[in-house]
């Protein structure tokens, strides 16, 4: 496993179109009430048979209570908590999942977000492809991961065929922010043919190259992928030190989303 523990100060840096990229997405949250639903969808396909890491929570659809628009800004809330629901699997805490309906290859990646730090909490904003057929064959790449029992470091990271948590082999960088869970910050992904580039801020920490071997197993990010928003209740990593209900719920606010891509 390669990865690397950054430190920076993190100036809050004017938000700009960066040069010779042209916006082609994004979702500022400026309308209360429940997210935009042609802009996003929720994932909930493994409600009852339990999610993946061993997670604890109930992802919910269309529900305000976990996830809402509000103050111009998205409220992704996971709370401890029965669902009451069809679908459930008996699980003892709710939450969402949200997934962009459009999904882009390359381009500039950007989430403006305050994550949650109570213990058991693990909040992600992350990209899948739009056709997964199989993990981790098909590639994964975690703009920003933070598990609550370690606050105030932030992970940036990929998965691929060859490089992937299960193996012990992922590819990635910690980062410490130690506001992240009192101020907002910029997570930015920028992916092109060559490298995915991790940034927080405007300052990149991490590259990942393209090998140039022409291998899916080492490089499957040719293709469009998803946005996906969440926080996840315990598991392997977030609950690898328990879950300290007394915290819940926890949010994660995200104040926009924006996605460029190249000037053609």
């Amino acid at each position: 496993m390669t990865l690397a523990l950054v430190a920076l100060a993190l100036p809050a840096a004017a938000q700009e179109a960066p040069e010779g990229y042209r916006l082609v997405w994004s979702d500022e949250f400026e309308t209360a009430g429940r997210p935009d639903p042609a802009r996003w969808t929720y994932d909930t396909h493994a409600n009852r048979t339990g999610w993946y890491n061993n997670e604890r929570q109930y992802y919910a659809a269309d529900r305000p209570e976990n996830a809402r628009v509000e103050d111009g800004r998205l409220i992704i809330e996971a709370r401890h908590e029965t669902p009451e629901a069809a679908d459930s699997g008996g699980q003892a805490y709710t939450s969402a999942r949200m997934v962009s309906r459009q999904g882009w290859t390359y381009g500039l990646y950007e989430v403006r977000a305050r994550i949650p730090c109570g213990r058991g909490s693990w909040p992600a904003i992350w990209m899948l492809p739009v056709d997964l057929e199989s993990w981790p064959l098909d590639g994964e790449i975690d703009i920003m991961e933070h598990v609550g029992h370690r606050p105030g470091v932030v992970h940036g990271t990929v998965h691929t065929g060859a490089y992937n948590h299960v193996a012990g082999t992922q590819r990635g960088a910690e980062i410490a922010v130690p506001a992240a869970c009192d101020a907002f910050h910029r997570y930015q992904v920028r992916w092109t043919p060559e490298a995915v580039v991790f940034a927080l801020d405007g300052r990149d920490y991490y590259r990942f190259d393209n090998d140039g071997a022409g291998t899916k197993a080492t490089w499957p990010f040719d293709v469009p992928f998803h946005l996906i928003l969440n926080v996840a209740v315990g598991g392997d990593w977030g609950g690898a030190e328990g879950v300290d209900d007394a915290a819940f719920p926890q949010a994660m606010e995200i104040d926009h989303v924006r996605v460029w891509q190249p000037v053609p």
